[in-house]
């Protein structure tokens, strides 16, 4: 069992899942300290598509607030949004490059440590 997944009836560990729609959107903006027509024009914008519930509702993730946090970010410092995702896309890319870097580095340094033990 991984800490995300929720064990049998603890409905509460799915909280733990940063994936998990939990956020209904007044909560949502509440916590970016935005209104929710900016949450809601990233969803028409099809920028930011949040979970819905049954009924139609938005529902956001913990995954989904860090995107809109990072957007507002950039708006703010007068980026189209356009522009922004742009960039979100670039900074993510790079993420992934230095992760793949380090592991490889990683991978490099165990053959070093290998063959210098032979």
């Amino acid at each position: 069992m991984t800490a995300s997944a929720p064990r049998d009836g603890d409905p509460v560990g799915r909280l733990d899942d940063p994936d998990f729609p939990a956020l209904t959107m007044s909560q949502a903006a509440a916590l970016l300290g935005v209104q929710a027509a900016f949450l809601r024009s990233l969803d028409t914008a099809g920028v930011l598509q949040p979970h819905r519930s049954p009924g139609g509702h938005r529902r956001y993730s913990r995954h989904q607030l860090a995107l809109a946090a990072r957007l507002r970010g950039l708006l703010d410092d007068g980026h189209t949004l356009a522009s922004a995702e742009v960039i979100l896309g670039l900074q993510d890319e790079l993420a992934d490059a230095r992760a793949d870097s380090e592991r490889l580095q990683a991978a490099v340094d165990r053959l070093r440590a290998r063959d210098a033990d032979r």
